[in-house]
């Protein structure tokens, strides 16, 4: 088999169904499996796809397991070369699973690929090119300083090694997967990407920037307005901190703690003024 794609819902029943129907016309002439592991929605989204996309394999968690843990349920179950992971607010393109699978066939070294995200408004999103976020490259990014960050340099029309690719529309070489492990547990949500693009690279696979569109609905599948996000966000940024720089001296951990923790206080804050002015 060709293409595993693995969807992980979460009470986004609307978008998740036009996210299956992009698919499955991008799917067209290509061996490939599609699995759905819902997050124990309370929404009608698992009767949904009980009755209406028999096509899909349904995995249906007993809880929230979060982002890392339910892809890996589907991942360890997948049979294809490549491994796709996908946003449930996506639209994918036509031609992009196959331009993306021809690029992958064609560059053995690359272990993972991203696509051009494209916001709701048509505009090219930046997470889709990325940069380590070192000690360095994190200060410059807290600090308002993000064309490193998003590898600005880098044309949008062309191929362009990468860093990290994003969660979003993540496709991954199976090969590789099986040499350096599945995403990290330890990430609830968010971070995960990081984490995995890095240990891609660190076991010498390369990440690539392909110019093939899908349209992001960002943050539809997550939910943005809580303590807990704002939590979760900055914790995951804490974890991948830890496990990857902790070597480093205090003279570099100690500035980018702080700018966390600083930039954590100040989205908190933030929330906080606009529940009161509800």
């Amino acid at each position: 088999m060709k293409l595993s794609i693995v969807i992980v819902s979460y009470n986004v029943r609307s978008y998740l169904e036009a996210c299956l129907q992009s698919v499955r016309k991008a799917l067209e002439g290509i061996e490939g499996e599609v699995f759905v592991v819902d997050n124990h929605s309370s929404d009608d989204t698992v009767s949904v796809l009980r009755s209406q996309y028999s096509w899909v394999r349904l995995i249906e968690n007993q809880e929230n397991l979060g982002f890392a843990k339910a892809n890996n349920i589907a991942i360890r179950q997948s049979q294809g070369d490549y491994v796709l992971l996908l946003n449930p607010d996506t639209v994918v393109g036509e031609q992009t699973l196959r331009s993306a699978l021809l690029f992958m066939d064609e560059h053995p070294k690359a272990g993972g690929a991203g696509v051009m995200m494209l916001n709701t408004d048509g505009t090219r999103a930046p997470e889709s090119r990325r940069a380590l976020p070192t000690p360095w490259v994190s200060c410059l990014k807290m600090l308002g300083f993000t064309k490193r960050y998003y590898m600005s340099h880098l044309p949008w029309d062309a191929p362009g090694r990468i860093d990290v690719v994003s969660g979003a529309f993540c496709l991954l070489r199976k090969e590789a997967l099986d040499k350096i492990g599945l995403l990290d547990e330890d990430f609830f949500m968010y971070g995960e990407d990081i984490d995995l693009s890095y240990r891609l690279l660190k076991a010498g696979w390369e990440n690539w920037y392909l110019p093939y569109a899908i349209v992001h609905h960002k943050g539809k599948s997550t939910q943005k307005s809580d303590y807990r996000y704002v939590h979760i966000f900055y914790q995951a940024m804490l974890i991948f901190f830890r496990k990857h720089y902790s070597h480093l001296s205090i003279f570099y951990t100690l500035p980018v703690k702080m700018a966390i923790y600083f930039r954590a206080s100040i989205a908190l804050i933030d929330l906080l003024r606009k529940k009161m002015h509800l």
